[in-house]
């Protein structure tokens, strides 16, 4: 499913238009961003919870020469899934 797909599903679930629902989609998202850039946790309870965390430097290797790199450190966002998608899912 792609965003298109998912505002039309939202659109329909919700009973408004595909403007307001991408609208809220937008919002939804947008307001996600802010948080996890400020380092705060977003928690969706039954959902998931958004995160981040930092990845700490390690060796890699360049797949071209084989020669060992080093790959900094940097905060990634991440995902886990809640309780009532995990169960859902299965």
């Amino acid at each position: 499913m792609n965003k298109s797909e998912l505002v039309e599903q939202m659109a329909k679930a919700g009973g408004v238009s595909k403007a307001a629902a991408e609208k809220a989609l937008g919002g939804a998202l947008s307001a996600i961003n802010k948080a996890l850039k400020k380092g705060d946790k977003v928690t969706l309870v039954g959902f998931g919870t958004f995160s981040v965390v930092k990845r700490a430097a390690r060796q890699g290797r360049n797949p071209q020469t084989g020669k060992p790199i080093t790959i900094k450190a940097r905060k990634v966002a991440r995902f886990k899934a809640g309780s009532k998608l995990a169960d859902a899912v299965k």
